[in-house]
């Protein structure tokens, strides 16, 4: 077991509740990743319901998480011979921190027609691509990130404009990813406002949405972060993610608030 799976393990406590806890070398400043306690969660829908991995999950969070243990309530909306619904809420001392609306499926039973507008990026190998993105900040501790579109940023502290994050992502312990881990993965990456307003302020996530397509093969995970509009401070964050054999493994879509220094 992995040290994200020991990290995002929950434990059942009482008919419904799921109890975990969030570590340390998750956070980003004082607050643990968002990605990451959305997998928290998603363990939890995990073992409530018939069905082991999510297919469409969604976050809004209502206020910042902390260290220490945290509580997930689940309620099961429908239990379906091949999709499954629930809703879970995550507290902390009593507070409501999280509400997350999923639908779960077995993706290795998904079958069907394939299409596809785009392909994967075409970026360097894992092991060729720099270590940018914020490489100082305590959830680096455990996730590697290799960034090959829009790391000039944090050599140049100049923004480029492009409002885009590529490269690639994996566990920094080498465990291989698997569906709960691509919760996190969609929360990885720097926002791309900052490559728009530069390194400063703060980026919060209002809603985080991923959708997953597919099992991920072993290895590293190939991403890339867009946004195209920022209006009076609120920005959108679009994700695709790509497995090391190049299938698409995920989508996902963010909601967040680019907050400058007054």
């Amino acid at each position: 077991m992995g040290q994200f799976a020991r990290e995002t393990a929950v434990e059942k406590v009482a008919e419904g509740r799921w109890r975990g806890e969030l570590f340390e070398g998750w956070r980003i400043g004082a607050v643990p990743n968002g990605g990451y306690v959305l997998a928290l969660a998603g363990r939890a829908l995990s073992e409530a319901l018939p069905h082991r991995d999510p297919l469409a999950i969604n976050a809004f969070y209502l206020a910042p998480t902390a260290l220490g243990p945290i509580d997930c309530e689940v309620d099961v909306l429908r239990r379906g011979g091949n999709t499954s619904h629930a809703s879970a809420r995550l507290y902390q001392e009593g507070e409501l921190k999280v509400v997350v609306t999923a639908a779960y499926t077995d993706l290795e039973r998904l079958s069907g027609p394939n299409w596809s507008q785009t392909s994967a990026p075409d970026y360097p190998a894992f092991a060729d691509c720099p270590v940018r993105g914020g490489p100082k900040l305590e959830f680096r501790q455990r996730v590697d990130l290799r960034l090959a579109e829009g790391g000039d940023v944090f050599l140049s502290q100049q923004p480029g404009g492009g409002g885009v994050f590529g490269g690639w992502v994996a566990h920094a312990d080498g465990a291989d990813p698997d569906p709960i881990g691509l919760l996190m993965f969609a929360d990885a990456f720097p926002p791309p406002a900052l490559d728009l307003v530069g390194l400063v302020g703060w980026v919060p996530t209002v809603e985080l949405t991923v959708q997953l397509r597919a099992l991920p093969a072993p290895g590293p995970i190939k991403a890339r972060l867009a946004s195209r509009f920022l209006t009076e401070g609120v920005i959108e964050e679009d994700g695709e993610y790509w497995d090391s054999l190049g299938n698409l493994v995920a989508l996902s879509r963010q909601t967040a608030k680019v907050r400058l220094p007054k």
